[in-house]
């Protein structure tokens, strides 16, 4: 048990070596990506791609920790082609805020909580030669305008230049009868400038 723990606080010492940025550092990483999105709980509904882009702010609080917190503009939503090709665009300003917990030199892991805001709910649908585009509450699809997710996921940092890859797990029902909610992978690179 001694060992166990030796080489459990060995580790967890030998961590806080790896922090990217010095303690008490404020950086600034504008960010560009992909999202593949799509609801959860919803049938037949297929990925939708999209741009995530934004900006998020970084507190070095430790060798080991860091806290972000940014916002981003996330293109959302869902596709189905069952009986005709419909894409539902649900686009959101998220304001993403997550601990970074440096495991490995350059290597992020984090956890946090996202408020998210929608801009825009919208759909168009094609059949054949036909097409016709709107708002989703004008096909009875009253989109709420506050959502909530976790974001978890994994980042990488090489000479300031960040790779994140994470997931965002919507907690909140998207329509107010309807077990549906947001889940969306997010790929973005962005680079890091400091500010203090």
């Amino acid at each position: 048990m001694k060992k166990i723990l030796l080489i459990a606080s060995a580790l967890l010492f030998s961590v806080g070596a790896y922090a990217q940025h010095e303690v008490g550092s404020l950086t600034v990483q504008p960010k560009l990506g992909l999202n593949i999105a799509n609801f959860r709980n919803a049938e037949n509904s297929d990925p939708r791609f999209g741009l995530a882009a934004g900006a998020e702010f970084e507190y070095q609080m430790t060798d080991m920790m860091s806290l972000a917190a940014g916002v981003l503009y996330s293109m959302q939503g869902a596709t189905s082609d069952e009986s005709f090709d419909l894409t539902m665009k649900t686009d959101y300003i998220n304001i993403p805020i997550v601990l970074n917990v440096y495991v490995y030199e350059n290597l992020a892991v984090k956890l946090g909580l996202q408020p998210g805001f929608n801009v825009n709910s919208s759909y168009k649908a094609s059949s054949g030669n036909h097409s016709e585009s709107g708002s989703l509450a004008d096909i009875g699809v009253d989109i709420k305008s506050f959502d909530l997710a976790i974001p978890v996921g994994l980042s990488y940092e090489y000479n300031n230049i960040v790779f994140d890859a994470r997931y965002n797990l919507g907690l909140l029902k998207l329509v107010e009868h309807d077990d549906t909610k947001n889940g969306c992978f997010q790929f973005t690179i962005g680079y890091k400038f400091g500010l203090k």
